[in-house]
């Protein structure tokens, strides 16, 4: 039974005691006009009385329609914690399980048949490397060559300014093609697949080797132009595919290493030009069209080793949605059949980017998420090429010689800059799994910058004191050391990271656009230093290393305050690490949110 509400009571108490007291009156009196006057009083009274009570009932009504939702929204408020509860216990699940995860990623490793598939694919990097040296110590030999056609078709000598505006024109050519085979490389990477792009890639190379190495028998420069055009589309599309494909292929924790590789074989090429490039060899006038020619030789083993390799499980699940022939892949690169964890990764990744699928190189370019990462990825490769490494690869012989070494010393040194450049690439291999991505690279910048300054220094005194025979050999040995150190600190870091953490920094969908646009921007910044250091070296003489080591400066302030490290992490971990702006809350309230809706994913699946 409801009680009525205090104020009701006391308002009813008063009207029964006027009440009784008008009933105690009528009995008293004795007319007749008085009795009716206490009865409408006592009427209007009970009238009052019902309408408080019909109120009373109203408002009780509400308090239990109240009470009614009240107790419905506790009942509901109970099943979203007994529902939160359930979600945490799976959240704690499945946290349970990714770390077991990625602890059976990380114990993975190297097998045969994953050393081969890479050996294979980087045989692309050593057609680059050995085109990027090969042009350097027959440089006298190819001027001689340009002299002699000239002459036997207009009758007259050409210059020597003009032999080398043409020599140059055989330099930086190269990087014009690599230029147009960079900026392809992501949609011919989507089209063909990454395996599928370096195996048609390879009848670029062998055209454009053939064209270099009938150079001579034609008596055409123009022939040695447009092969070097030719082969630098076929080192750009190398430069872009290679690193793709083995970070792709590679398990989760020899990544950087493997990715290592990739400069490794850069280095080897450079080494094989220069030695085949010394006169005791190739480097004679009758030898240097064979030189050239060699080029072909990369290509054509690719062409006998890639077939057998598989293409790459990435592209086959998250781009092709072929999951069994991804798993095919995946058991012959890791000679197991327990490859569910590489799966779960890979479609971890999928997820994590289907927003992004297939994306454009526009869409990148305006997408916010993507742009930190493409900066990175963009002033990665700029750190590369403005180093002034270049400078040194192209023209290290010229150098040396102008530093006081006689032509042949000066080809030697130039062996040692290649041979140096492969040990220490050696060196990184087991660095870069170990120490990180961004320490190597801080370093690498580091010890460039400070050698850019002593080979300055080495140029100034010898001008200075050019006049005393002890001292221009001392600073003509000074030249070379530093020039050597400057390569030593290039190899730890510049050299490969560029190439690697490009293809880390982006998942499958915006993967070859990003790589597309990096490796132009790399083969732009190539171009310039070649078609434009021969000019800054005789504007600013002794003081030509100057602008790199800016260059230096302002990369190694870059990396330390933007370039985060991407060593033993997923795909999945370095997207949400910049959709969340390096923060790492953010970054463990996204994989909670992830986790969550993988919750609900399962839930929906079992009901």
């Amino acid at each position: 039974m409801v009680s009525l509400p205090p104020s009701l009571q006391k308002q009813v108490s008063v009207m029964s005691m006027n009440l009784s007291a008008k009933l105690d009156e009528l009995q008293r009196g004795d007319r007749q006009l008085e009795t009716t006057v206490a009865l409408c009083e006592i009427r209007t009274q009970l009238q009052e009385l019902t309408k408080s009570v019909e109120s009373c009932q109203s408002e009780v009504s509400e308090v239990k329609r109240d009470m009614v939702a009240i107790k419905h929204e506790l009942d509901t408020v109970q099943q979203v914690k007994e529902e939160i509860e359930e979600l945490r216990e799976y959240v704690d699940r499945l946290e349970e399980h990714s770390h077991r995860r990625k602890l059976r990623l990380l114990e993975q490793g190297l097998t045969l048949f994953l050393s081969y598939a890479i050996l294979a694919a980087v045989l692309g990097m050593l057609q680059f490397g050995y085109n990027t040296g090969v042009i350097n110590a027959p440089e006298v030999n190819i001027e001689n060559f340009m002299k002699d056609v000239y002459k036997d078709r207009y009758g007259e000598d050409i210059s020597d300014d003009y032999v080398k505006r043409l020599y140059s024109v055989a330099v930086s050519i190269f990087a014009i093609g690599g230029m147009l085979g960079g900026f392809s490389g992501g949609i011919i990477a989507n089209r063909f697949g990454r395996k599928g792009g370096l195996l048609l890639n390879n009848v670029l190379g062998i055209v454009g080797g053939c064209l270099m190495g009938f150079t001579k028998m034609a008596h055409s420069y123009e022939m040695l132009f447009f092969g070097r055009f030719i082969i630098g589309v076929n080192c750009g599309l190398n430069t872009s595919l290679v690193p793709m494909y083995i970070s792709e292929i590679a398990p989760l924790n020899l990544r950087g290493g493997l990715g290592t590789v990739n400069q490794l074989a850069v280095t080897v090429g450079l080494l094989v030009s220069q030695v085949l490039g010394i006169e005791q060899i190739l480097g004679t006038d009758e030898g240097w069209p064979v030189l050239l020619l060699l080029a072909i030789c990369p290509a054509i083993l690719q062409l006998l080793l890639l077939p057998v390799c598989p293409e790459s499980p990435r592209y086959l699940l998250i781009t092709k949605q072929w999951e069994e022939e991804a798993r095919k892949a995946l058991r012959r690169l890791r000679a197991s059949n327990q490859v569910e964890e590489d799966i779960e990764e890979m479609r971890a990744e999928e997820r994590a980017q289907q927003a992004e699928s297939r994306i454009s190189m526009t869409e990148l370019i305006c997408s916010p998420t993507l742009r930190a990462p493409l900066i990175i990825g963009v002033v990665m490769q700029l750190s590369q090429q403005l180093s002034g490494i270049n400078a040194v690869f192209y023209y290290s012989t010229n150098l040396y010689t102008s530093s006081g070494l006689t032509e042949e010393s000066a080809k030697f040194a130039t062996i040692g800059i290649g041979s140096i450049m492969v040990v220490m690439t050696l060196v990184s291999i087991p660095l870069m799994d170990r120490t990180g991505r961004r320490t190597l690279h801080l370093y690498g910048l580091g010890g460039m910058f400070i050698f850019s300054i002593f080979i300055t220094i080495s140029f100034l005194i010898k001008e200075f004191f050019g006049y005393v025979q002890e001292m221009i050999d001392w600073m003509s040995y000074l030249s070379v050391v530093s020039t050597l150190f400057f390569v030593v600190f290039f190899a730890v870091g510049p050299g490969s990271i560029p190439w690697m953490i490009t293809a880390e920094l982006f998942s499958q969908g915006p993967r070859p656009a990003a790589m597309s646009i990096a490796v132009l921007v790399n083969w732009i910044a190539n171009f310039v230093v070649g078609i434009g250091f021969p000019s800054m070296k005789t504007s600013l003489e002794n003081y030509t290393f100057l602008p790199f080591s800016a260059f230096l400066a302002i990369f190694w302030i870059f990396t330390y305050k933007q370039v985060p490290e991407t060593k033993n992490k997923t795909f999945e971990e370095i997207l949400a690490l910049f959709r969340h702006g390096n923060d790492r809350s953010s970054l463990r309230d996204s994989r909670l949110y992830g986790m969550i809706q993988k919750c609900r994913g399962i839930k929906v699946l079992i009901i």
